[in-house]
């Protein structure tokens, strides 16, 4: 559950670095907005470019955990208040996010995200739509279970495998490339539905916590709410538009036998299995009841995880062995950075600094969504961290943004989302990275990838279509 693919380099990777580097540098020494900004909000600014041009070159390949303590320790030592410095680690949402990393590692070591994987695709009929579908029904699934998308792709990838090998489909085909990446998109998008459901959502509600102005905003129903609609719409559209857009030239080899064979061979289920299930669903429930009874989503998920250990599904030494503590401390960072900006006054430069360049998009609610919406696009084939360092610059700013322009922060979110999940290059998207290097031989060509990730950024366009209308009913533009 790493942040970032093993042994992955771009190239020219340490030539990026030394160019962040002297912007850093730059901007520490030279100082070029005084007074608007002060000296410490430039040393702010200088830590993070550094940290944020670790995230993307990898320097000496250094994990994004190590990276980030660079930003925590010279937030310090330029006397940053230490509640500021941390207040990631406090959030909620990180004690949110840790107990549900932990169930994504129960489906994989109790073999029940693997047994739901077959459950589903052997009721279905073995064709090209039908095993989409498929991989459809899995991917929702699977979702509503755990947050990490990492955990779902070593879930999904090796069955989307064993599939196109069982149909007997050339290597890099497009009827094999289609299959493999039909069932990890579909590991990837549907979570972005619910908050819970993947990575970002934790992170955005992290960032949100930390800034005054948003704190209390966002919740498991105001992002369900603002979503899950969009979602189920891009799903779609990916699904539909991949389809057409890597229609097979092989037909399939492989009967539904065979996959009630591979299902038959887990045997029955074991005791580990049904317990793991019973606390999942039970934590799934609640989240879903939050409104009736008012127990914290953190506070059900830390239950699960006490539970979990309590019935011996997870053992004492896996609790130091069983997540990458290193992506809980990359995320920590990530999330302190809001606090860290409003300590040094970089919020409101940053707020004198956007408001007249957004200011021009804001005439409707469509140049907004549209124009903002591309810019995130753009920025997403340089800021290939999750999508981190992008929202730690708009979030703190969200606030004096709603009131100037009158557009709620809630808005921003499937914004951040869907550029988030964008990969127009296999390097923008980091669990295409794992993905492709679990199927290994059998992931796709580079064309493959883009042209799907062409048809993602195309359906992301239409959704807004659909979308804009369902957030303004919603009261988000006013």
């Amino acid at each position: 559950m790493s942040t970032a693919a093993p042994g992955t380099r771009f190239k020219g990777a340490d030539l990026g670095f030394l160019l962040m580097l002297s912007i850093g540098l730059y901007v520490a020494i030279v100082k070029p907005w005084v007074p608007e900004l002060t000296a410490q909000g430039h040393l702010v600014l200088f830590a993070l470019i550094i940290t944020v041009g670790m995230w993307i070159f990898k320097p000496l390949d250094m994990p994004n955990g190590i990276s980030g303590c660079f930003f925590l320790m010279f937030a310090l030592a330029i006397k940053v208040p230490a509640p500021n410095v941390f207040s990631g680690f406090t959030s909620s949402a990180l004690w949110t996010l840790i107990p549900a990393l932990f169930f994504g590692f129960v489906l994989v070591k109790t073999g029940l995200g693997k047994r739901i994987g077959y459950l589903v695709i052997q009721l279905f009929k073995p064709s090209y739509p039908m095993l989409i579908l498929a991989f459809v029904m899995i991917g929702l699934a699977l979702s509503a279970l755990t947050p990490s998308i990492v955990v779902r792709c070593v879930i999904v990838v090796p069955i989307a495998v064993s599939v196109i090998e069982a149909c007997n489909l050339e290597l890099k085909s497009r009827g094999s490339a289609l299959l493999l990446l039909s069932a990890w998109a579909m590991a990837v998008i549907p979570g972005s539905g619910w908050l819970t459901g993947a990575l970002h959502g934790p992170i955005i509600l992290g960032m949100f916590e930390a800034v005054p102005g948003l704190k209390g905003m966002l919740n498991f129903g105001s992002y369900l709410q603002v979503m899950f609609m969009p979602t189920l719409v891009l799903a779609a559209l990916l699904i539909v538009g991949g389809y057409f857009a890597l229609k097979p030239d092989q037909p399939l080899a492989v009967e539904k036998e065979y996959f009630k064979e591979e299902y038959r061979k887990l045997g029955a289920f074991s005791r580990d299995e049904i317990v793991s299930a019973v606390i999942l669903v039970i934590c799934f429930l609640m989240f879903f009841t939050n409104r009736i009874h008012g127990i914290p989503d953190g506070a059900t998920v830390l239950g699960g995880l006490f539970l979990l250990t309590l019935a011996g599904v997870i053992k004492g030494p896996e609790i130091s062995s069983g997540i990458s503590w290193d992506l809980i401390l990359f995320i920590g960072v990530a999330m302190s950075i809001s606090g860290v900006f409003a300590a040094t006054e970089v919020t409101k430069w940053l707020v004198s600094v956007l408001v007249p360049v957004i200011a021009p998009l804001t005439s409707s609610p469509w140049t907004f969504a549209y124009s903002i919406m591309i810019l995130f696009f753009i920025l997403r084939f340089f800021d290939v961290a999750v999508f981190v360092p992008t929202m730690a610059v708009f979030i703190p700013v969200l606030p004096e943004i709603a009131s100037h322009f009158s557009i709620s922060p809630l808005a921003w979110v499937p914004l951040f989302v869907m550029a988030t999940n964008c990969f127009f290059l296999n390097y923008t998207n980091m669990f295409a990275m794992v993905a492709e290097s679990i199927a290994k031989e059998r992931s796709w060509t580079p064309g493959q990838m883009s042209l799907y990730g062409i048809v993602y950024g195309l359906a992301c366009l239409v959704t807004l279509a659909i979308a804009v209308p369902y957030w303004i009913s919603l009261g988000l533009f006013s």
